[in-house]
């Protein structure tokens, strides 16, 4: 009996890190490390799906509406949504899900799995649809971000869905573009240290909102997308010293994040080193995202060669990743020294399938 099989990549957010929830541009990567999945028809019309890296399993009635029964409950929620938009199975399939990217460290596995389940979903429907990959970015925002209500912008989904590195705008309704960017020497690091995502998204978004906040209620032209660093300088004197900080660190990221675009655009990778450690140095001191071993997974990557590095993802655990073009061996091995597990990867496409 032949196996289908579909795949998703995870993601490292290269500039624009905890923006795309403001609306804020973002520039960011798939990377090859995958979540795959394997299925075959089965006789019953259920769905089953075995997820053995975590020792559990998943079973589904897949034309019923689906009752959520833990939080961000994101296979079920995929179900729900594409039975909104009219989809049926009257086939049941058996199922294997496996991933390469490190879970719950920054890296995306949670858009990388919605996006393959709700390719195969598609593929699998009664009406068969190949999903494009804009089509499955948003679905897959809808399925792990709208249905639970939870503070989150698009740069995952469409990490997952389209690939390659992007430049997203993260204004509704949402866009991205493809950078024609030769970029190597990625290196990612895992500190194993467990982080809360969503409840650090929602903490920041917040403590961000209430500076903004302060700041209109002194002049209501301000804007944090538009509003050009010199005439906000003078406002953010009228704001609390945490959201203070915090805004500080957005606006100047969001500058690093325009000096990065330019660089990307016209080929030169020597200043992407040291505009990722003044990313960093925003996320670490302005918003408060890093840890001691991750500080120290930062500066072993500095010292065997690395350009640049900085966290990745929400913050407060998980990952970080270095630009180490040809030293990768030497800052992987830097990484692992220094207590994480190291990964060399490379941009990958988006989700795939094969079958």
């Amino acid at each position: 009996m032949s196996v289908n099989r579909v795949s998703a990549p995870g993601r490292v957010c290269l500039f624009g890190e905890h923006q795309d929830y403001l609306g804020l541009p973002v520039i960011a990567a798939a990377v090859s490390l995958r979540i795959s999945i394997e299925w075959q028809p089965s006789d019953r019309t259920c769905f089953m799906l075995d997820l053995p890296d975590i020792g559990q399993a998943a079973a589904f009635e897949p034309n019923e509406p689906q009752v959520y029964v833990h939080q961000r409950d994101y296979l079920r929620s995929a179900i729900n949504v594409l039975l909104r938009e009219g989809m049926t199975w009257s086939r049941g399939i058996t199922a294997t899900m496996r991933s390469e990217i490190p879970i719950n460290a920054g890296v995306s596995s949670s858009s990388a799995m919605v996006t393959a389940w709700l390719r195969l979903l598609g593929l699998w429907a009664d009406q068969p649809v190949d999903l494009t990959g804009l089509e499955l970015a948003r679905l897959a925002h809808r399925a792990e971000v709208m249905e639970f209500g939870e503070a989150g912008g698009m740069m995952d989904h469409f990490c997952a869905a389209l690939g390659g590195v992007l430049f997203i705008d993260t204004r509704p309704p949402f866009s991205a573009k493809t950078l024609e960017a030769s970029l190597s020497g990625l290196v990612l690091g895992n500190s194993r240290e467990p982080k809360a995502t969503v409840e650090t998204l929602k903490k920041r978004r917040a403590e961000v909102l209430e500076g903004v906040r302060q700041m209109t209620a002194v002049d209501a032209n301000f804007d944090l997308k538009t509003t050009p660093w010199e005439e906000a300088v003078d406002l953010l004197g009228n704001v609390d010293a945490l959201p203070r900080r915090r805004v500080t660190a957005n606006l100047v990221n969001r500058g690093l994040c325009a000096d990065a675009l330019d660089a990307l655009t016209r080929g030169a990778s020597d200043q992407i080193g040291k505009l990722l450690d003044a990313h960093h140095a925003q996320l670490r001191d302005g918003l408060d995202l890093s840890t001691p071993k991750i500080e120290r997974m930062i500066e072993a990557a500095h010292a065997a060669g690395a350009l640049g590095a900085k966290i990745n993802g929400s913050g407060g655990g998980g990952c970080m990743f270095a630009y180490a073009p040809g030293r990768e061996d030497d800052v992987a091995d830097a990484i692992r020294r220094a207590g994480g597990d190291a990964y060399i990867v490379s941009v990958d496409d988006g989700a795939t399938k094969d079958g």
